[in-house]
């Protein structure tokens, strides 16, 4: 039987996709994510695939602490699918 993603992925995805404080980049990367993540039977491959997409945007200096904590919070939520 194939995993659904759980509910706080998608609500952590969708409160970075639509906060406008977030640069664009960003809520385009999320919105690519949540994307890959519902139309997947892999779900635990894309979740390392997005992991690894997440931790390089959160390098980028110029990314303001609220949004690198929405990423890093989303991160801890994915590495839970990827391991399970």
């Amino acid at each position: 039987m194939p995993k659904k993603v759980p509910e706080d992925v998608l609500e952590t995805l969708d409160r970075i996709i639509s906060d406008e404080t977030v640069p664009r980049n960003v809520r385009r990367v999320a919105s690519e994510i949540k994307e890959k993540l519902l139309s997947t039977e892999e779900i635990a491959l894309e979740a390392a695939s997005a992991i690894s997409i997440l931790e390089d945007i959160s390098a980028d200096p110029n990314l303001p602490m609220h949004v690198r904590t929405m990423i890093w919070n989303l991160t801890s939520q994915l590495e839970r699918i990827s391991v399970e």
